[in-house]
């Protein structure tokens, strides 16, 4: 199991507080060793193919569709040894039956058009009694996470789905229930180990000004090293962790908001994200 230092160090730069505990749940669900074969489907950037690396040797595919996104995930991780990159469909996944012994499945089912195909697909090529780790965006989600969306819903039910406003709803197809978290992950064959609910608490419009504003920031090439260090997800080693850098000092006021988060939230209060812990069976 992961130990707090290193999950510290990991997260270290992140300032999505679900992302936080998205990658801490993934790891403690997963517990990667070094004789697994893990997917993560998609891999976007590469993000947990890199953490992954940092704390296991086990073997790391990572499967992605956009052409421009995988194109990033080779700069950021195609360097890194016993990791595969491949440029793939969801809905036919180029691997045999049963090749993988876990699966990190987080923030893909809300893209899919048919989510429940694209489950059974990642169902099987689990091994039998293999894990997939799923989350996805709470359709109960707090107001202060997006407030523009939250309101547009309450008001017209409508929302934002595209561009720098789009928030929580950005380029998804829906949000999710519990009940139909737990619906498809039954129906693709899985059996529900455990459940999380978590994010309640957040710094105001924390999801504009990570992914509208942040993200487009840090990949244009604008930002000074120093700012960069402390703000890409891919370089945690290097941020000296000083407040008298203006991006550690913002991710210690978003730290201070999530600090009254828990890894389970009670059912029925607003949360950022939900998450299964899937098996497949013997």
């Amino acid at each position: 199991m992961i130990d707090e230092e290193t999950l510290a160090l990991l997260t270290r730069n992140e300032a999505d507080m679900a992302f936080k505990r998205r990658v801490r749940t993934i790891f403690e669900w997963l517990d990667p060793t070094d004789d697994d074969v893990i997917l993560d489907c998609a891999c976007g950037r590469g993000f947990y193919l890199n953490m992954f690396r940092y704390v296991s040797r086990c073997k790391l595919v990572g499967l992605e569709l956009d052409p421009e996104i995988i194109a990033k995930a080779r700069r950021n991780v195609g360097h890194l040894p016993d990791v595969t990159l491949v440029n793939g469909s969801i809905y036919a996944l180029p691997f045999r039956d049963g090749y993988f012994d876990k699966v990190i499945l987080s923030e893909v089912l809300e893209h899919l058009d048919d989510d429940l195909a694209g489950l059974r697909e990642v169902a099987r090529v689990i091994k039998p009694g293999g894990v997939v780790a799923i989350t996805v965006p709470n359709e109960n989600y707090p107001f202060w996470w997006d407030p523009i969306n939250k309101t547009l819903e309450t008001l017209t039910g409508r929302h934002i789905a595209k561009g720098p406003l789009a928030g929580i709803w950005a380029n998804h197809v829906r949000l999710y229930s519990r009940e139909r978290l737990r619906m498809i992950t039954q129906e693709a064959g899985l059996i529900i180990e455990e459940e999380r609910a978590f994010t309640h608490y957040c710094f105001p419009f924390i999801h504009n000004i990570v992914y509208g504003l942040g993200k487009p920031l840090l990949e244009s090439g604008l930002l000074p090293e120093s700012l960069a260090d402390a703000a890409d997800r891919t370089r945690f080693e290097r941020n000296s962790g000083s407040l008298l850098n203006p991006i550690n000092l913002g991710l210690a006021v978003f730290n201070w908001f999530d600090r009254r988060n828990t890894m389970n939230e009670p059912e029925g209060r607003s949360t950022v994200n939900l998450c299964i812990k899937g098996r497949k069976p013997l």
